[in-house]
């Protein structure tokens, strides 16, 4: 049997070209993983449900669960920044050349 060697990845770049994408790709991973990270962070310390989440940023109980669970592959950027905007929190987006 042929021995399965173990590939470790550090960050969402080594991720993405373990996994033979582009790493662009595991940029916008980090991106969206962060943005989850914070949603997650602040309706916790904020003591809200998810039904007060979905109320605050128009839209279903059902994707700010889905979130909260990690589960956003269908979730775009756009709705994760929405919510943190109704929840109260300001992201900015910072800009620098990636190293080659």
């Amino acid at each position: 049997m042929k021995k399965i060697k173990p590939v470790v990845a550090k960050n969402a770049k080594e991720l993405a070209v373990a996994l033979g994408l582009n790493e662009v790709f595991g940029l916008e991973l980090e991106i969206r993983s962060d943005l989850n990270d914070k949603i997650i962070e602040t309706v916790i310390k904020q003591g809200l449900t998810h039904a007060q989440v979905a109320k605050l940023a128009k839209t279903s109980r059902t994707r700010v669960t889905a979130l909260m669970n990690r589960q956003s592959k269908e979730i775009s950027t756009d709705l994760m920044l929405r919510i943190l905007g109704a929840i109260g929190v300001h992201a900015k987006i910072q800009f620098k050349k990636i190293a080659a």
